[in-house]
C-alpha cells in the first residue's frame, strides 16, 4: 500500500502532507540553512532543481520499496511548511527509515517530535515493516535526543567520515 491517500495526517499542532509548488520559499530557506543542513544527506539545489523536486513529490507513489520520498510538515493552525520528513521503506531488512529537517525557528517546541511519531504511525500502518530507524550524526545531539525522547533505541555506533569530517 502506498499510503497516498492517507495525508494529510494531523497531529495536535502540525501535520504532514504533500509538498506543493507554493513551498518552495520555505523549503528553500531551510535547505539552504547551513547549520541545518550539516547532518543531512541533502545539500542545497537552485531554485528550479528544488520546484522540480517538490512537483515530484506531490504526486509521487509514497512508501515504494527502496525508494526515499519527501512530505512536508506543516504547521496545523496556518498550513505554512516548516520542514519536511523522508521516509524509506526497505523490504529486505523489514524496516522503515526516516529523516528530518525543521526550520531553525520552530525547533526546541517539540514539534519535530510530533512530525517524527506521525511519520513512525504512518509508516507502521502503509507499510510492511517491523521496525524503523533513523541515521544520525553522533554529533547531531538535538535529533539524538528526539529519538530518545521518541522511545528509540540507540543501537550501534560506527566509525564514520561525513562530508569529510569525523562522525564522533
Amino acid at each position: 500500500m502506498t499510503g497516498s491517500h492517507s495525508l494529510p495526517r494531523h497531529g495536535k499542532r502540525v501535520f504532514l502532507r504533500r509538498l506543493s509548488s507554493t513551498d518552495l520559499d520555505s523549503f528553500q530557506s531551510y535547505r539552504r540553512d547551513e547549520e541545518i543542513g550539516r547532518y543531512q544527506g541533502w545539500e542545497p539545489w537552485p531554485d528550479k532543481e528544488a520546484l522540480t523536486f517538490i512537483e515530484t513529490m506531490s504526486t509521487v507513489d509514497l512508501l515504494q520499496p527502496d525508494t526515499w520520498c519527501q512530505v512536508g510538515i506543516a504547521d496545523r493552525e496556518s498550513g505554512a511548511l516548516i520542514g519536511d520528513i523522508g521516509m524509506c521503506v526497505r523490504p529486505q531488512e523489514n524496516e522503515g527509515e526516516i529523516g528530518f529537517s525543521l526550520i531553525a525557528q520552530w525547533q526546541g517546541r517539540g514539534l519535530g517530535s510530533e512530525a517524527v511519531r506521525l511519520g513512525c504511525d504512518f509508516l507502521f500502518e502503509h507499510a510492511t515493516v517491523g521496525q524503523i530507524v533513523c541515521i544520525t550524526d553522533a554529533r547531531n545531539l538535538a535529533s539524538n535526543r528526539l529519538l530518545r525522547r521518541l522511545g528509540m533505541d540507540h543501537v550501534r555506533t560506527a566509525d564514520a567520515i561525513f562530508r569529510g569530517e569525523p562522525c564522533q
